[in-house]
């Protein structure tokens, strides 16, 4: 049997990478999901997709392997598209319970409520290959949080054509739709296209 192919996570979130084994699942057949234990880069990009190239580019440097890696958040309309590529860090402190805090707050009672996940999904290889796709998961934003399950912003987002927040989703349920599957669903034909050539 052949030894499985290596691909390095770019994430030390374990809640991403417990979902993004769950998501790629049986598509992942000959490929191993690695966690980095680099150093975590600076994510100084403007957009998802440059922050979500920053991480994979140094998951592969530091490996010397193929690399997957994610930025992805919540924009809100009435926001002007914050928190955007900083909602994990919106509220200063890295904790969910304050982000969805300031968000609320934030938020106020206007009346459009709209808003879209977003993540853009990298795949980055020691050769110099990359590429990037982006998804978006519209929905709207709760007067407050609903339900115990996912994590992030999950408990204030419903999204379009659901009755329920995301955090009263199971997370079989979650990972059918998601803006996370959507994007990494798309990115998977360039790592097979990658490891074809090879």
């Amino acid at each position: 049997m052949a030894e499985p192919r290596r691909l390095v996570l770019g994430t030390r979130n374990a809640h991403k990478a417990e979902e993004l084994a769950a998501i790629l699942g049986d598509a992942l057949d000959g490929w191993e999901l690695v966690p980095t234990d680099g150093p975590e880069p600076v994510e100084d990009g403007a957009t998802f997709a440059e922050n979500a190239l920053i991480k994979a580019r140094a998951a592969a440097a530091h490996a010397g392997l193929p690399a997957l890696a994610d930025d992805s958040g919540i924009a809100v309309t009435a926001l002007g598209g914050a928190p955007g590529i900083h909602s994990a860090r919106y509220a200063g402190t890295r904790d969910d319970r304050d982000n969805i805090e300031l968000l609320l707050r934030s938020l106020g009672d206007a009346a459009d409520r709209s808003a879209r996940f977003v993540c853009a999904a990298a795949f980055v290889a020691p050769d110099g290959t990359e590429a990037v796709e982006v998804a978006e998961w519209p929905g709207v934003v709760l007067d407050a949080p609903v339900g115990e399950g996912g994590f992030g912003y999950d408990p204030v987002f419903r999204p379009t054509g659901h009755g329920v927040s995301l955090a009263q989703l199971s997370p079989a349920e979650k990972n059918a739709m998601s803006h996370r599957t959507m994007a990494f669903r798309a990115i998977l034909p360039a790592v097979a296209a990658w490891a074809a050539a090879r």
